[in-house]
């Protein structure tokens, strides 16, 4: 399918230490990766794709789980680089979704399910700012955290990119959050903020 919408597959690989093998040589440009893979089928995926954005600050990796697990993608964010994504793996086909999230994280964006926005947002309403979020607003917030642009999320949501803006702007507002231009770091403030 990568291949198919113009990407280069440098490697593909079925096991952690290949994987780690294979992002150190290889040197792509992005990385699509499974958490569990073996030999344990824990989390040899994740524990790579953390281990290389150790090793190389923002290096662009998505993430695919089966299921939502708040560890992982909290894990993933943790270093507030960005160009990162976590995708569950029935996403994948659709292809769309699947062909825009791994462009989005290659160009340094954020990719997230809306099911994992949902898990943080639900955790978030413990602390209960996000409670405070009509929900239009918690919409905005999801296609926000999915990596969408304000002209993506308007036409999505069938509204002005106006309101759109306003939107945003409440949500920074309850989130106590300042606003910045930089969709990227908007999405890392977001979600580094649920996932406090």
């Amino acid at each position: 399918m990568l291949i198919e919408h113009g990407f280069t597959v440098v490697a593909a690989v079925d096991n952690g230490p290949s994987l780690r093998k294979a992002l150190a040589e290889e040197r792509p440009d992005v990385a699509v990766v499974d958490v569990r893979l073996p030999p344990s089928f824990t989390d040899e995926g994740l524990q790579a794709a953390i281990q290389v954005r150790r090793e190389r600050p923002g290096f662009p990796v998505l993430v695919l789980s089966q299921y939502v697990e708040q560890l992982y993608a909290r894990e993933l964010l943790a270093d507030g680089a960005g160009a990162v994504g976590y995708l569950l793996k029935d996403r994948v086909s659709n292809t769309e979704q699947f062909i825009d999230a791994v462009a989005s994280v290659a160009r340094g964006g954020t990719a997230m399910d809306p099911q994992v926005v949902a898990r943080l947002l639900t955790r978030g309403d413990a602390r209960g700012r996000t409670g405070e979020l009509s929900p239009r607003e918690r919409e905005v917030l999801s296609l926000i955290a999915a990596g969408r642009s304000n002209a993506a999320i308007a036409h999505q949501l069938t509204i002005s990119a106006s309101a759109v803006t306003k939107h945003i702007a409440s949500i920074f507002g309850k989130l106590q959050l300042p606003e910045s231009e930089d969709d990227n770091r908007r999405v890392l403030a977001v979600l580094a903020y649920l996932n406090r």
